[in-house]
């Protein structure tokens, strides 16, 4: 008994090890990339053989497919890749987490833990804790990391060890395709429950090198753990928006099609991996050959599904619309990307322009005289406000986090903008209900400055609209002083006409009201589009239109007396 309890204290101690040491790596490599993350992802992402590249390229450096699925997911929200583009990444991310089976394969069971891998956790350390919070820190935290990783291997090759001296395992195989479904069921819910199909590789190769398994059922528990990695997908879009689940539903799509052909190809396979193995002079043990059928099967994969990549994203893009796609809801704004400040930023920026749009929409229906226009504001309204409610939530998960100077600055101007957005929508809802409409007026040249007015401000409405082909914050600018000459023209006009009785005072009072409250909604949409503006340069969002950079007023400056 008190053997058995070694065992399996150094089989949960190993996978710990395991675990923790891929965490590092990943958290290490992905802070310390930096920039080149948004880079890699975001630049070499142009074409499907690109994107297979990257996947492939960033997931064999971090060591985490499931980080590079969830952080793709983040792109696509954030505007930076289409769907498409993210296919590539998807499939390339199988193949490059293919890399940890060839760490323990090649290296994890010949590394002299006391003479490399210490070292490597002394050093890193040492780097960590003098780095503060630069890259050399996280660099530290990688070298760190590597090291725990051969440990963990160590351990659970001591243990596997151990356990095949002291269990009769033969007692508790199956034989036939329901061993086979059995042990791809072990493969997958040893990926589930520790969320890291490597630790579920790195198992599956001790245990077939220490012999507990067979070369068959560890190839199946291997694809099973290939289908595992699914499940940090699903769980990271639980609540997430339409683009979070299409490219889940790739991942999720993908490893399923590359599982049942292995599955029912696995002699052919096998026969495959021979033959390469033979002309790389690869060694015939149980870790080798099992590293080389995982990225056989995964490159298999890829071949099968690249040529159905357009109809794949076709079919995903009709999928998931019903419920994501309601207008109060964030089409951008989920967890995969406030794990990135700067995808964050991109994001933000895309939301904000669609409660901009809201708004827009509210003032130019505040404007028309006809009543029937109420209904329709009251519950844009709603909209704007329920979209501006998760921005302040987002933003607030944000700022949980360390943030850099820039973002900082940056997470003001949205916030900024926001504001402004919502006392347009404010101004727009009072001037509906309030809207004495022009019959009020009796006085014909009144009424033509009027119009005047609120066709100088409708201008305005439509120039700030940032997705218009040609959008220049200029010309929203010349625009905002002819509205302002408008407004002082019909102000100047209605004091004559209520000091000369031509209309009624409190009818004058009225008039007065309202278009001051009109320019109010103008001015605050202005204000909008100037920090949009301005948020839409730094942060590099892909919009319609040119977005021109401005000098920026400070908000306590106004932008004009009017």
């Amino acid at each position: 008994m008190s053997q058995g309890l070694v065992v399996i204290g150094m089989l949960a101690g190993g996978l710990g090890l395991f675990l923790l040491a891929v965490s590092m790596i990943t958290d290490g490599l992905t802070r310390a990339a930096g920039h080149a993350l948004r880079g890699i992802l975001g630049n070499w992402t142009r074409s499907l053989g690109r994107g297979i590249l990257a996947g492939l390229s960033f997931t064999a450096i971090v060591q985490s497919s499931s980080a590079v699925t969830v952080a793709t997911i983040g792109f696509v929200n954030a505007g930076l890749i289409t769907l498409y583009q993210s296919l590539g990444v998807v499939f390339g991310s199988n193949i490059g987490t293919t890399m940890t089976g060839w760490l323990v394969a090649i290296l994890g069971f010949q590394i002299k833990v006391d003479s490399f891998a210490l070292p490597m956790i002394g050093i890193g350390m040492l780097l960590r804790l003098t780095g503060g919070d630069n890259r050399r820190a996280y660099v530290g935290m990688t070298l760190a990391g590597f090291g725990l990783f051969f440990i963990g291997i160590d351990v659970l090759k001591e243990a596997f060890e151990g356990l095949a001296a002291a269990i009769d395992l033969q007692r508790f195989t199956l034989d036939g395709i329901a061993g086979l479904f059995m042990y791809v069921g072990i493969g997958f819910l040893m990926t589930v429950l520790t969320q890291s199909s490597s630790a579920a590789i790195a198992i599956t190769l001790t245990a077939a090198t220490g012999g507990i398994v067979g070369l068959y059922a560890a190839a199946a528990m291997v694809i099973g753990a290939n289908v595992g990695t699914t499940s940090t997908a699903m769980i990271a879009v639980i609540g997430a928006t339409s683009n979070a689940k299409r490219v889940a539903a790739a991942h999720i799509i993908f490893n399923l099609v590359t599982a049942v052909v292995a599955l029912m190809t696995l002699p052919l396979l096998f026969w495959t991996v021979n033959i390469t193995g033979e002309i790389l002079g690869l060694a015939a043990i149980p870790a080798v050959t099992l590293a080389l059928f995982h990225t056989v099967f995964n490159v298999l994969g890829v071949l099968l599904m690249w040529p159905a990549s357009r109809r794949l994203t076709a079919f995903l893009e009709k999928r998931f619309v019903t419920q994501e796609e309601m207008e109060g809801r964030p089409r951008y704004l989920d967890k995969t990307v406030a794990v990135s400040p700067e995808l964050a930023l991109n994001a933000l920026a895309l939301e904000l322009s669609r409660i901009a749009a809201v708004a827009r929409r509210m003032s130019l229906e505040a404007l028309s005289t006809e009543s029937a226009q109420g209904k329709r504001i009251a519950s844009d309204h709603a909209v704007a406000d329920k979209l501006a409610q998760a921005v302040a939530v987002f933003i607030a998960r944000l700022e949980q986090g360390s943030l850099s100077g820039e973002v900082s600055s940056q997470l003001a101007r949205v916030l900024r903008a926001e504001q402004h957005l919502l006392a347009c929508a404010d101004q727009a809802l009072g001037v509906a209900r309030a809207q004495p409409g022009l019959g009020a007026v009796s006085d014909e040249v009144l009424q033509d400055g009027l119009s005047r007015f609120r066709m100088e401000v409708a201008s305005l409405m439509t120039l700030t609209n940032m997705n218009m082909d040609g959008f220049s914050f200029a010309a929203c600018e010349e625009q905002l002083q002819r509205m302002q000459v408008a407004y002082d023209d019909v102000k100047e006009l209605l004091l004559q006409a209520g000091a000369g009785l031509r209309v009624p005072v409190p009818v004058m009072n009225d008039v007065l009201e309202q278009n001051s409250a009109i320019r109010r909604m103008a001015r605050q949409m202005f204000k909008a589009t100037q920090y949009l503006n301005e948020l839409n340069t730094v942060a590099n969002v892909q919009v319609p239109g040119t977005a021109e950079r401005v000098p920026h007023h400070d908000e306590d400056e106004p932008i004009a007396e009017l």
